[in-house]
């Protein structure tokens, strides 16, 4: 039977800790036996779950030396110094080809092994940026549910953990048994979209304080207008090679970039507050076409403007 042991770090977050627990444990196959052995291990005898409780493991780290998968919940503190032993028994698990897996911020501690450098990764959106500072080494992708590279598997924040757990299933048994725990767990088998279509952006990127400001407060004014890089260079009063220069450094992006993700900003704030048509919303936020904008908006969030109504009017 497919061991599965769940390792229960110090401030552990109890959602993240539950639901690998609670999927795989729930998963039967065909003939009823159970999929999985699941088994809890902890560095300690007791371990702060957050705040919430605390836990006692029936396992301590020997518990991940045979497993077949190992699965890291998030932290509430993910500055946290990753303990010795824990990293160690880690490394040693990956060494003889233990499948490990994180779930939401358990990013943090599995990218401070060094098992994760120059993979791509994801954890939670709003953890992103500091996960990209603190481990350079990692590539991080913010927009996606779960990461799968083969050994090494990160889910994005809370429910996604569910999404990488039934994934993992459906590798292991076949999409039937993935299918049957999916319904166990009400959730789809494959949701929609990534976690782009969940991260908040209360506006592009501004700069304040920069030579830019007054550029960028006028975009945000005049979204609606067909604008051309000419017309923003003209706005600005200098080159389209020096405005975009001048982009690229101060908010990482270009003019065009920024005023698209500027526009489907707006198009979520109205998808989100009416009830006007989709093409009326393209048209309400400058875009010049409703495929114009169901492209862009679904490059931007991973779902359609329609299905983005739907989950989140």
């Amino acid at each position: 039977m497919h061991t599965v042991a769940v390792l229960a770090l110090d401030q552990v977050i109890p959602f993240d800790l539950s639901t690998p627990i609670e999927v795989f444990s729930r998963t039967r196959l065909p003939d009823g036996r159970p999929g999985y052995q699941v088994r809890v291990c902890a560095e300690r005898d007791e371990i702060d779950a957050g705040g919430a409780f605390t836990l006692r493991a029936p396992w301590g780290l020997e518990g991940l030396q045979d497993a077949d998968t190992i699965i890291v919940p998030g932290v509430a503190d993910v500055t946290a110094p990753l303990p010795t032993a824990v990293r160690d028994a880690l490394r040693s698990a990956a060494a003889t080809g233990t499948r490990i897996a994180s779930v939401c911020a358990g990013t943090f501690p599995l990218a401070a092994t060094g098992l994760l450098d120059g993979l791509r990764v994801t954890t939670h959106w709003c953890a992103a940026g500091l996960l990209a500072a603190t481990h350079p080494a990692v590539e991080v992708d913010p927009d996606v549910l779960y990461v799968d590279n083969g050994q090494f598997l990160t889910s994005a924040g809370a429910a996604a953990g569910m999404d990488l757990c039934l994934h993992m299933i459906r590798r292991d048994y076949g999409s039937a048994v993935a299918a049957d725990a999916a319904r166990l767990s009400v959730m789809p088998l494959e949701r929609e979209g990534g976690q782009a279509q969940f991260i908040v952006h209360d506006h592009a990127p501004e700069p304040h304080g920069s030579e830019l400001e007054a550029l960028l407060t006028w975009l945000g004014q005049n979204m609606v207008r067909d604008l051309t890089l000419a017309d923003i260079a003209a706005q600005a009063g200098t080159s389209t090679r020096t405005l975009i220069r001048r982009f690229r450094d101060q908010t990482g992006t270009t003019p065009l970039q920024w005023l698209h993700r500027a526009r489907v900003r707006q198009a979520q704030h109205l998808l989100e507050t009416t009830q006007h048509s989709v093409e009326r919303i393209g048209g309400q936020v400058g875009f010049g076409s409703p495929t114009a904008f169901r492209d862009r908006f679904k490059r931007t969030t991973g779902v359609s403007p329609r299905t983005y109504r739907r989950t989140f009017s």
